[in-house]
Formats: structure tokens, C-alpha cells, sequence
């Protein structure tokens, strides 16, 4: 009967503690959207996110900075310029998409190696790269 009861009250105290952490935003590592390749290439989209917060974007075409900044699930993206390079329409386009939805995120969420963005025009899923 002790043993049952030290169970119970060991569950109740380990669950009080804070998510694994898997679950904790991913400063420190890098993120791929995940969405199949455009036509004629096999390059996606990619976050780099640094331990502050400070990100590496390399979109369909562009590539440039932000910064991400994160209370509990919420958080707020601030693109930096990119940087100049030749894109297609199609990529421009793309490319803004993705920027603005990311602008326009209000919250976050992760499971496992899966990272969602929510409240801007589009969820945005990336996977974090465990390579």
C-alpha cells in the first residue's frame, strides 16, 4: 500500500514540473518548413534560430535576418532586409508569403521535432533538422 501511494505522490510532483525539453521553443537549432520542394528545385525553406533569438532565413529564394522573441507560447518575428539575389516571380512571391505570415504569428507550438506557427495568413509547420 506505501508503495501505490509513493507512486501517486511522485506522479503528482513530477507533474508539476515544466514540459520536457522537446517541447521548449527551438533556440539553437535549425527548422525546415515542411512543404515539398518548388518545381525544378530541391531547396525549402529554412529557419536558423540562434540562442537570443536572432534567425537565419533562407526562404524559396531569399535569405536574409530576424529575430524571434518569446514569452511562454506567444512570441513575435521581426524580419530583417534581405539580401539581394535574382529570384523567379513565383519565389518573390512565395518568399513574401512565408515572411508575413511569420510577421503576423502570434503563437507557437511543438511536438516533438515539429514546430507550429499560428495567427499569421497561413500555419506555418516546420521540422526541426536532426541531422
Amino acid at each position: 500500500m506505501k508503495c501505490i501511494f509513493a507512486a501517486a505522490f511522485a506522479g503528482v510532483l513530477l507533474s508539476g514540473l515544466p514540459a520536457h525539453a522537446e517541447e521548449e521553443f527551438p533556440f539553437g537549432l535549425e527548422m525546415t518548413l515542411d512543404v515539398a520542394p518548388m518545381a525544378g528545385s530541391k531547396r525549402r525553406p529554412t529557419l536558423e534560430i540562434g540562442d537570443a533569438g536572432e534567425t537565419r532565413v533562407e526562404l524559396w529564394c531569399a535569405g536574409g535576418r530576424g529575430q524571434f522573441s518569446v514569452a511562454g507560447n506567444t512570441l513575435v518575428f521581426l524580419p530583417g532586409a534581405n539580401e539581394p539575389r535574382t529570384c523567379t516571380p513565383a519565389q518573390s512571391q512565395a518568399d513574401a508569403a512565408i515572411t508575413e505570415s511569420l510577421s503576423q504569428a502570434a503563437t507557437w507550438h511543438r511536438q516533438g521535432d515539429v514546430v507550429t506557427f499560428a495567427g499569421g495568413a497561413m500555419p506555418l509547420r516546420f521540422r526541426i533538422n536532426t541531422n
